[in-house]
């Protein structure tokens, strides 16, 4: 990894990838993080890069600071539109979810999904400034195809749920989305959310402990589904996380606005 620069030497900008060299560099970012740092095993790595078949239908949202030395790409978020799910192989997060309730209930209100997936930040990078950035690319891209839901996997490092069963029955508990937007876990590694009873944790340090990430969800008004997956390949317990994009408008219209 480079080494970190000082804030006032960076020279961040957000965009979306407009060539192969750039999804390139978000899969090398990827690949650091989720197989260097986090300890992945899946098939998806090819030659320090992250890759799968959905890097060819995805829209690629790229934070690069252009005076660091190397590849400038140090933030991206992989974004799948509901109309390029559904002229190929689906979203992404069917193989852990069962998404039918959230399908309908879009078709219902006319409007159209995103998928976010595969958000990663250099370690260095890591701070307000770069998220900022990231939701900024975000928001912009919402307002830009008419976006009605967001979803997406929000993550747990390792795949113990002990280790986790606080913060995973406070989701539980406190954040389930609506039973018609509450996409349900599937297969032989879903597992149930809430392993605690209330009562059976502190819920401040069950908030405490969240992965920053999903946290940053819920700040946004975010929701959970029912239960939770055990991805063994990336080395991670997968929780399904949606934002109706009025509710996040209303909210953060102001921060963003900062952001740009």
């Amino acid at each position: 990894m480079p080494e970190m620069l000082e804030a006032a030497e960076r020279r961040l900008a957000v965009r979306l990838a407009s060539s192969r060299a750039d999804i390139v560099a978000a899969q090398r970012l990827r690949y650091d993080i989720f197989f260097r740092d986090m300890g992945a095993t899946g098939s998806g790595q090819q030659g320090g890069r992250d890759i799968d078949p959905y890097d060819e239908l995805c829209d690629h949202l790229l934070v690069e600071d252009h005076a660091r030395p190397g590849s400038p790409v140090v933030g991206t978020y992989r974004l799948l539109r509901q109309s390029v799910a559904d002229a190929h192989a689906g979203f992404y997060s069917a193989h852990e979810f069962d998404l039918s309730s959230v399908l309908a209930h879009a078709q219902r209100e006319g409007v159209e999904l995103l998928e976010l997936g595969r958000s990663c930040v250099d370690p260095a990078y890591r701070d307000a400034g770069t998220i900022q950035l990231l939701w900024r690319g975000i928001a912009d891209y919402l307002q830009r195809h008419r976006i009605g839901y967001m979803f997406g996997c929000g993550s747990f490092p390792g795949t113990d749920p002990a280790e986790h069963a606080e913060g995973m029955s406070l989701l539980a508990h406190d954040h389930l989305a609506p039973a018609e937007l509450r996409a349900r876990a599937i297969g032989r590694d879903a597992i149930p959310l809430a392993a605690l009873p209330i009562g059976g944790y502190d819920p401040r340090l069950a908030l405490r402990r969240l992965p920053p990430l999903i946290k940053a969800y819920l700040r946004v008004g975010a929701e959970l589904g029912d239960g939770a997956f055990i991805d063994h390949a990336f080395n991670t317990i997968d929780v399904f996380v949606v934002m109706p994009v009025a509710r996040i408008a209303s909210r953060y219209a102001q921060r963003f606005e900062v952001a740009a």
